[in-house]
Order: C-alpha cells, then structure tokens, then sequence
C-alpha cells in the first residue's frame, strides 16, 4: 500500500509543480508582453517627434534658400 500512495503522492506534486511552472511561464510572458508595448509606444512616439523635428528643419531650410521678395519703395511708387 505504501508504493501506491506514494505513487498517487509523487503524481500529485508533479502536478502541482507542472501547474506551478506553467502559471509561473504565463506571468512572465505577461510581463514580457506589457514590457513589449511599452517600449514600441516609446518608439513610435520617438518616431513621430522626429518626424515632425525633420519637416520643420526642412520647412525653415526651405524658407532660407528662398529670397525674400523686394519691396516697392515709397519713392518708386510717387515717381
């Protein structure tokens, strides 16, 4: 009788202790996964701020090489 309550204990724990290992798999993976967005919202949050660092550097560079349109002076305008 001892073996085969022995048995039933040793199927018992290693059921416990499957159960325990995978519960203890899913909490990291969980972990793993949050961690995951996180740093990809980050990124894409990088990304556009760069994005938008780039169209405005563009846009001033543009302005700069563009010459500035000459006024009509007063004189030139009475003669």
């Amino acid at each position: 009788m001892s073996t085969k309550s022995s048995k039933a204990a040793d199927a018992f724990f290693k059921k416990q202790d499957k159960q325990a290992a995978l519960t203890e798999y899913q909490q990291r993976r969980k972990a793993e996964d949050e961690k995951s967005s996180r740093l990809k919202a980050l990124r894409l949050a990088k990304e556009a701020e760069d994005r938008v660092e780039a169209e405005a550097a563009e846009a001033a560079k543009a302005a700069a090489k563009k010459p500035a349109a000459k006024r009509k002076t007063a004189a030139k305008a009475n003669a």
